[in-house]
Parts: C-alpha cells; structure tokens; sequence
C-alpha cells in the first residue's frame, strides 16, 4: 500500500529524479517559465517555492542552502569552449542564477507568502499523449 508516502516516482531513481529537479528548477529560475509534463510541473512548484522562501530571507545561510539545488553550466572548460546554447542566448553560470535569485525574485515576492509559481495545463504530447504543463513565476 502506498498510504502516506510523499512525491511522485516519476519511473526514475531517486539520484536521477534529484537531477532532473535540479536542472528544472535551474531552467525555472533563468527563464522565468518552461513546458513539461504536468506531474513535474506539480513535483517542481514545492522545490521551486522553497527555494524562492529562502531567497526572501537572504542570509549567508539560505544561500547556500539554495546553492546547493541549483545547476550551473561549466565556465571554464578547454575541451569545450564556452558558446551560446540553440536559442542563441548565453549559457548562465550558477552563479548568476543565485544572483537572479536573491537580487531580483526575493525582493519581487517579499510582501507575497506564498503561491510564486502557477501550473497551467497545456496541450498533450504528440508522441505519446503525455499531459503537458507550464510552469511559470507569478
């Protein structure tokens, strides 16, 4: 029985699940919205309001709490130099996502407790009739 058991599997491993949150929430933060399947949307919308929770309260603590959810691209790497990704726009470094973060989204929701984020159904997926949903900041 699954009584009380919290979050939703996903037909992941948990290490894999944890990576492909943090790459979302990473993705969420830099783009302010992003299309998936509307069980992630719902998955992400708790991490993603934590994490905004903590940039409200913006001490040395909560930013490294938060560093530790976030990805960031590689800024130095010689096998690969650094080039702009398909959309033509610049690849952000984590560092510049916390700074968006705390400097811009903690400040902008200070005076809202809670509900950040908005999960709006999207159309099905072509190939295989999956529920697609947006998440975006409010």
């Amino acid at each position: 029985m699954r009584h009380r058991k919290k979050g939703r599997k996903l037909g992941r491993t948990s290490s894999h699940r944890k990576s492909l949150f943090r790459n979302q929430v990473t993705a969420l933060f830099e783009h302010e919205q992003i299309c998936t399947t509307l069980q992630k949307c719902k998955e992400l919308r708790g991490i993603a309001e934590k994490l905004i929770t903590l940039a409200k309260r913006g001490d040395l603590h909560a930013r490294r709490q938060a560093a530790k959810m976030v990805y960031g691209k590689r800024l130095h790497d010689k096998k690969r130099p650094l080039r702009p990704d398909v959309n033509g726009q610049e690849i952000i470094s984590k560092h510049e996502v916390l700074q968006k973060l705390f400097d811009e989204l903690g400040p902008r929701y200070q005076d809202r407790n809670g509900g950040y984020t908005r999960v709006i159904r999207g159309k099905t997926r072509k190939g295989d009739g999956a529920e697609m949903g947006y998440i975006q900041l409010v």
